[in-house]
Order: structure tokens, then C-alpha cells, then sequence
């Protein structure tokens, strides 16, 4: 099924009740930023669901946002606040939007009790949600919503089509169309319910455990980059390959591009220059590079689960503020095994290793990782760990600052001084 927004006098009203409540959430895209807030549309799920569409406009930010409501009878200390004498409820793991959700949405679906939904703490773009039962689910509710394909949705469907079982197989997918910012109609989805991955440890907070007991890691990070290379395989079965050659150039000239917008934001990178120099030199002389494919786009330590002595990844969305075209593009595979290494980085610090022992632990991790992955271009794949290194140095610098000596040893180790 797809669902039609509607426009609602109600809608302003509603925006109006949750207006100052929506930047206290972790999800909302520009925080501390004046930002311009519009009822777009809305869908009425139920005689008291509503879902609300919010356009939120800050600066470079252009977001559509998804906030379901619930309004009960009576006052409730849960309450966002109050229309017409019915209180206002966040509704994303409510049971009457849970039950009106599932009940619209699309896939084979799910056996659920929506009475003891429980929602996950600390997703800083999306609102997942967990559905226990004989058949459990993890419901992501998208909060900023595109038109088109959502690779959260299309990506794991693809893969399980090709037979590749470590993803949380979907089993329940909603979409819509509402207007789009030129008033035409656009079709997107809200949401995705995927299989719950029982007796899961998430990858990343696994890592800091090893590292923070001082255990290797390198046994886990061998079968993880097995795991990554046999995604890779699958991506390609599902989608196949781009055939326009573009080169190494491009790796080179978006490396430059990335150092001269991290010197801009953090002066002190400076005495990184001449070691990113001779990378992107190194990249440059390389005759060719592998052809561009379907890649996960975000992948870290963060994105996988362990359960049951396997490994299984997760969150295909990519970067979800970012144009769908740019997070579905063909790319090189490598990418994915950049984004992995520099979260191992980021465990041995976050578990408490430092110096020696964060590099030798590191290290062991990272041999395991590429090992088990099977090859790759050396200089290919240390350019695009810069590349993430150099955003990581920004974006540390911006948001925590305490952290930022992380990707600064990790410059320091990919351009080292000759």
C-alpha cells in the first residue's frame, strides 16, 4: 500500500505543539541553528495516529521530516503537549502507530507484540524500534524522507534476492507519496521493518570490550573482512558493475579536494601537507582502478552485528541528509574497508588503549581485517582512509574536540614524513 498525505488545518496546529519539542531530539538535523519550520502534509494512520511531514530549513539544510503523533484522551506526564484537551504523543513506539503501521505497510510481514515495543536509545538520524514475538522485528522509522529508494530498503532486499544471509532479512516496508518542495508529487518510503537479530552484540562496543581488556581482536576482524568481501560479491551480483573507467584521478583529486577543505576548518593539519601531497601523487601513477560498484557507504564497527559466531551488517542508508543519487552512486569497494580500519582506531581509544598498546592492538586488528578480506590496492585503500581521516579531523574538531587526537594519529600514521 501506498499512503496519500493530505493537507489538514490541524497540521499548522500540530506542528505548533511540537515546534520547540523537535530540536530536543537527537534526530533533528540542525541543531542549534535558527530553523525555519513548515507543516508540509500529513497522513492519518488511525482516528488518533497522525503522521506529520515537518520541512526544516537551516542554512545548506533542506530536510523533510517524519514525526508520528499519537493523541490520546487525558493528560499523561509522556505528553509532548496538548490539542483541543487530547494529549500530543511522540508515537514512534506507541502501540497504536506500531499496530496502524504494520497494518499498511507492504512485505511478508511479522509476527509482533506491539503492546511491548521498546525503542533503542541513542540513534542520533533515525527511530528504531524494537518488536518482540514469535516473529520479531526492528522497525526503523526514517525521519528525514527522500523520494525514491530508500537503500536501507533496497539494498538488503537485493541481497537477500541473491542469496546472501548475513543481513537482517525486511519483512515489512511502508511507502508514500507527499508533495515535493515544488508542490509535484513524490513517492519515498517511511520506514522498514527488518528481522531482529537475536543475542546481537554490536560490532563497534564488542571491539572496545576486546581492546579494553587488552585481547586481540584480530580473530573477529578476520572473519568481518571475510564477511565485508563476500557483501562486496553479492552487491555486485545484485546490481553489477559500472563500466565507465573513471580512474584513479578521481580518488587523487577528491583527496586533494578533502585536505583543502580540512586545512580550512583545522589550521594545524598544515604539517600533514606534504605526507597527503605524496598520497595523492602515489594515487595518480597508478595505471587504474577497479571498476566503481553498489558499496554499503557507511560502513564502520558500528553498522555490524555479532550473533551467534557470525557477523551481520546492517543500516544501508548511507549518509541520510545527503541527496539519495550521491548515497546510491556506484563507488569503489575499498571505501567500505577504509570506514571499517578507521573505526578500529577508534575502539582501541574508546576502550582505553593508548600508545604502544593502542598500536599494537590496532595493528593486529587491522592485518586480521585485511586478511580476511583478501587484497586490495594498498594505495587506493590508504588514500581513501585519509579521505575519511581528513573528514573525521572536521568533524572532531567540531563536535569533540577531546576526541580529535584519534584521527590525528591516524594522520599521522598514514602520512608518515619520508
Amino acid at each position: 500500500m501506498t499512503l496519500t498525505a493530505r493537507t489538514s488545518p490541524d497540521d499548522a496546529r500540530l506542528l505548533e505543539v511540537v515546534r520547540d519539542w523537535l530540536p530536543t531530539k537527537r534526530w533533528f538535523p540542525a541543531k542549534g541553528q535558527v530553523t525555519e519550520l513548515t507543516a508540509t502534509a500529513s497522513f492519518a494512520l488511525a482516528p488518533d495516529v497522525t503522521v506529520l511531514l515537518v520541512r526544516a530549513r537551516a542554512g545548506s539544510i533542506d530536510a523533510l521530516l517524519q514525526v508520528p503523533l499519537v493523541l490520546t484522551d487525558g493528560p499523561t506526564a509522556e505528553a509532548i503537549g496538548t490539542l483541543d484537551g487530547r494529549s500530543v504523543l511522540d508515537g514512534a513506539d506507541h502501540p497504536s502507530f506500531l499496530r496502524a503501521w504494520l497494518a499498511a505497510a507492504d512485505g511478508p510481514g511479522a509476527d509482533v507484540d506491539v503492546t511491548a515495543a521498546r525503542a533503542i536509545s541513542g540513534e542520533q538520524s533515525n527511530t528504531s524500534v524494537i518488536l518482540p514475538g514469535a516473529r520479531p522485528g526492528i522497525l526503523k522509522v526514517l525521519r528525514a524522507v527522500a523520494p525514491g529508494e530508500n537503500p536501507d530498503v533496497d539494498v538488503p532486499r537485493h541481497l537477500v534476492d541473491v542469496g546472501w544471509q548475513h543481513v537482517p532479512a525486511p519483512l515489512a516496508w511502508l511507502q508514500a507519496e507527499w508533495p515535493g518542495h515544488d508542490g509535484e508529487p513524490v513517492t519515498g518510503y517511511l520506514g522498514v521493518l527488518a528481522a531482529f537479530v537475536d543475542a546481537a552484540e554490536d560490532g563497534f562496543e564488542l571491539a572496545c570490550a576486546y581492546a579494553g581488556r587488552g585481547e586481540s581482536f584480530a580473530d573477529l576482524a578476520r572473519s568481518l573482512g571475510s564477511i565485508t568481501a563476500t557483501m562486496h560479491d553479492a552487491l555486485v551480483r545484485a546490481y553489477g558493475v559500472e563500466e565507465v573507467d573513471q580512474g584513479p584521478e578521481e580518488v587523487a583529486r577528491a583527496v586533494a579536494t578533502r585536505f583543502s577543505w580540512a586545512l580550512s576548518a583545522v589550521p594545524s593539519l598544515a604539517r600533514f601537507a606534504d605526507g597527503v601531497a605524496e598520497v595523492v601523487a602515489e594515487v595518480r601513477s597508478l595505471p587504474s582502478a577497479p571498476p566503481r560498484q553498489r558499496v554499503h557507504g557507511d560502513l564502520h564497527l558500528g553498522q555490524v552485528l555479532r550473533s551467534h559466531d557470525a557477523w551481520f551488517i546492517m543500516d544501508f542508508e548511507g549518509e541520510p541528509l545527503a541527496p539519495l543519487a550521491q548515497r546510491t552512486r556506484p563507488d569503489l569497494a575499498l571505501r567500505d574497508v577504509a570506514g571499517l580500519l578507521r573505526s578500529l582506531d577508534y575502539a582501541a581509544a574508546v576502550g582505553g588503549l593508548s600508545g604502544a598498546a593502542a598500536a599494537d592492538w590496532t595493528a593486529a586488528a587491522r592485518a586480521g581485517l585485511l586478511a580476511g578480506y583478501g587484497g586490495g590496492d594498498q594505495t587506493l585503500l590508504r588514500a581513501l582512509e585519509l579521505d575519511k581521516t581528513l573528514y573525521e579531523a572536521v568533524y572532531e574538531s567540531r563536535n569533540r574536540p577531546t576526541w580529535l587526537p584519534i584521527p590525528i594519529a591516524g594522520l599521522e600514521r598514514l602520512t608518515p614524513p619520508r
